[in-house]
C-alpha cells in the first residue's frame, strides 16, 4: 500500500483528505508548517507527499528543497488551491512530480497518487500547458556535440538518467537495465559529480528540461 504524507497548514482540510483516502493508502503522517514537513519526511520516507503549495512559514518549494538530500526516493505531488502559473512552475522545477487543485474529486487523487508513485507525471487538466510552455525553450539537443553538458555522459550513464527522469527508483532502474542498484547509484553519482548538480531532484530538473525523459 502507497505510504503518503500530507501537508497543509489547513487542520479542517487534512482531516478531509485523511477521511478521504483512510483505506486506500497507509497514511505516514501529517505536518502544517515547512520545518515539521521536512522532519516528516525525513523521518518517515514516505512514498508519496501531498504538497500544499502554500504556508504560513513558506510552501512546497521550501519542503522540496528541505528534504531532497535525505529522503531522495520520496515523490510530491502539490494538492493546492492556486491555479496560478508561477505556482505551478516553481512547485515543478523544485521537483515535484504534479500538480493538483483541490477541487479533485477523492477518486482522481487516488488515480493521481497512483501515477505518480510509478513514475508519471500529473497534472490537473489545464495545468499542463503551463508546465509545457515553461519548458518549450528547451528543445532536445540537435546532434552530437550541441550540449557540451549531455557529451560528458557515457551511453550507461545517459541510460540511467532516462530512467532516473521518469521517476524511476534505483532498484527500478536496476532491474531494467540488468545491473546492481549499487551500480545504478555509482552511476547517478558520477553524472551528478560531472553536471555538478547537488541531488536527484535537481538531476530530475536538468534531464526534463532537455527532455531526456
Amino acid at each position: 500500500m502507497t505510504r503518503v504524507a500530507i501537508v497543509d497548514d489547513h487542520g479542517l482540510f487534512r482531516a478531509g483528505v485523511r477521511a478521504e483516502l483512510e483505506g486506500h493508502v497507509e497514511l505516514v503522517g501529517e505536518a502544517a508548517s515547512v520545518a515539521d514537513a521536512v522532519a516528516l519526511v525525513v523521518a518517515q520516507h514516505p512514498d508519496v507527499v501531498l504538497l500544499d503549495v502554500h504556508m504560513p512559514d513558506g510552501g512546497g518549494v521550501a519542503v522540496i528543497r528541505g528534504s531532497a538530500d535525505e529522503a531522495p526516493d520520496t515523490l510530491f505531488l502539490a494538492l493546492s488551491a492556486s491555479d496560478a502559473a508561477e505556482d505551478v512552475i516553481a512547485t515543478i522545477r523544485a521537483g515535484a512530480r504534479g500538480y493538483v487543485t483541490k477541487n479533485i474529486a477523492t477518486d482522481e487523487l487516488l488515480d493521481a497518487i497512483a501515477r505518480v508513485q510509478a513514475g508519471d507525471a500529473v497534472f490537473s487538466p489545464r495545468l499542463a500547458g503551463f508546465v509545457l510552455d515553461a519548458f518549450a525553450g528547451h528543445a532536445p539537443p540537435a546532434g552530437p556535440g550541441a550540449d557540451p553538458e549531455l557529451d560528458q555522459l557515457t551511453a550507461r550513464e545517459r541510460e540511467v538518467l532516462r530512467h532516473i527522469a521518469r521517476g524511476y527508483m534505483y532498484k527500478e532502474v536496476a532491474l531494467r537495465l540488468g545491473i546492481s542498484a549499487k551500480t545504478v547509484e555509482a552511476h547517478v553519482s558520477a553524472v551528478l559529480r560531472k553536471l555538478q548538480l547537488s541531488n536527484r531532484h535537481e538531476l530530475s530538473r536538468w534531464a526534463a528540461e532537455r527532455r531526456l525523459d
